[in-house]
């Protein structure tokens, strides 16, 4: 049973193994950046910029079909757009920036759908809101694959000062002013690069959910930046392969199986914190 369900699909069947394959990097490197939103206390910005590069997409659908260069390109400058856009509103208005991104994702979301239902069908619409993970071709897994690479070598780089940044802004900008603004900018980018490599495997609405419900996940058990950082990575590739494996098991779509299984995890989590407090009032 366990080897029909986690291993058998894998090695008999090349477009298992390569969703596997783009799902462990897009893990890696999304994960990563969840755990960094979540240190700015930021964690529905990641929601707000998946739905923000939608009608990028959805242009770039609208002029050249189904290319992956063309959505790409224009998810990714729609993302870095709203990006702008809000943190300009922010600065000023007396909205703050998380408030700003609600206000224009609920508009990029609409007009997302509006433009895709303007010449596709609602397959097409389906495909761009959830993906075709087991549909993958070599270009979209090279794609993710460099995204990976490039994101986990920025962060590397970067490290030092995204640190600084989440918990003591404000000594950084004492002693550069312009570090927070690039390293922000920085972060905003790879993060909206990430977005967009994950709506070509698990669409726009559940490529968030690798990013984050490993992270929170992983905030729960580990104490240190570096344990949170290694732990979300191990849960993120863990729920990779987990539900790929169950939506063969049971015929379920392959990305909102493998969100679920993220779920599942954090609520297990959550459920095991409740536990232990209901027994230590016990024990006192």
């Amino acid at each position: 049973m366990i080897w029909h369900t986690f291993f058998q699909p894998f090695i008999e069947f090349g477009f298992m193994r390569r969703a596997l394959v783009v799902c462990l990097a897009l893990s890696l490197s999304t994960t990563v950046l969840g755990v960094f939103l979540l240190l700015r206390r930021m964690s529905l910005m990641g929601d707000a910029l998946s739905h923000a590069i939608l009608p990028g997409v959805a242009v770039g659908y609208l002029l050249n079909g189904m290319s992956l260069l063309a959505m790409s390109v224009g998810g990714f400058i729609a993302g870095i757009a709203v990006a702008l856009v809000a943190g300009w509103v922010s600065r000023r208005t007396p909205l703050k920036e998380d408030a700003s991104f609600a206000g224009f994702y609920l508009g990029s979301l609409a007009l997302g759908v509006t433009l895709v239902s303007l010449r596709g069908s609602s397959v097409d619409l389906l495909h761009l809101l959830f993906g075709s993970i087991l549909a993958v071709d070599n270009d979209a897994a090279l794609f993710v694959a460099g995204v990976a690479s490039l994101t986990l070598i920025c962060i590397a780089l970067l490290y030092r000062g995204l640190v600084s940044e989440a918990f003591d802004s404000a000594w950084l900008q004492v002693n550069n002013r312009r570090l927070p603004a690039l390293l922000h900018g920085l972060f905003l980018a790879l993060l909206v690069l990430n977005l967009v490599a994950g709506f070509q495997v698990l669409g726009t609405l559940m490529a968030v959910g690798v990013m984050m419900l490993p992270a929170v996940a992983a905030c729960c058990w580990a104490r240190t930046l570096p344990g949170i950082l290694l732990l979300a990575a191990l849960i993120g590739s863990a729920c990779a392969w987990m539900g790929l494996s169950l939506s063969w098991a049971a015929n379920l779509p392959a990305g909102p199986a493998i969100v679920l299984t993220a779920s599942g995890i954090f609520l297990f989590r959550c459920f095991l914190a409740r536990a232990a407090g209901w027994w230590s009032a016990g024990a006192n």
